[in-house]
C-alpha cells in the first residue's frame, strides 16, 4: 500500500459528512454538499489514477469535474424556483 492509496482511503471518509448533509440539510446545504462531494470524488479519482499508475483514468477525473460543475448549475437553476 502506497501513500496515494492511503490518501484515497482518507478521502473516502470525507464523503460521510457530505452524505449526511445531503440527506438531512435544507436545499442550500444539499447543494453545497453535492458540490463538495463532487470535488472529493474528483480528487479521489486522481489519487487512484496515480496509485495504480493508469494515466487514462485522469480523463475520467476531468470528466467528473466538468459534469459535477454542470450538475451543480442545473441543480441551482431548479432550486431558485423555491427560494
Amino acid at each position: 500500500m502506497n501513500a496515494w492509496l492511503m490518501g484515497a482511503d482518507v478521502l473516502l471518509f470525507t464523503l460521510v459528512p457530505c452524505g449526511i448533509a445531503v440527506f438531512r440539510g435544507n436545499a442550500i446545504e444539499r447543494l453545497v454538499a453535492l458540490e463538495m462531494a463532487g470535488i472529493v470524488q474528483t480528487i479521489l479519482l486522481v489519487f487512484l489514477a496515480e496509485a495504480f499508475h493508469r494515466p487514462s483514468t485522469y480523463d475520467l477525473a476531468l470528466a467528473m469535474a466538468l459534469l459535477t460543475f454542470g450538475g451543480g448549475l442545473v441543480f441551482a437553476r431548479f432550486l431558485e424556483r423555491w427560494l
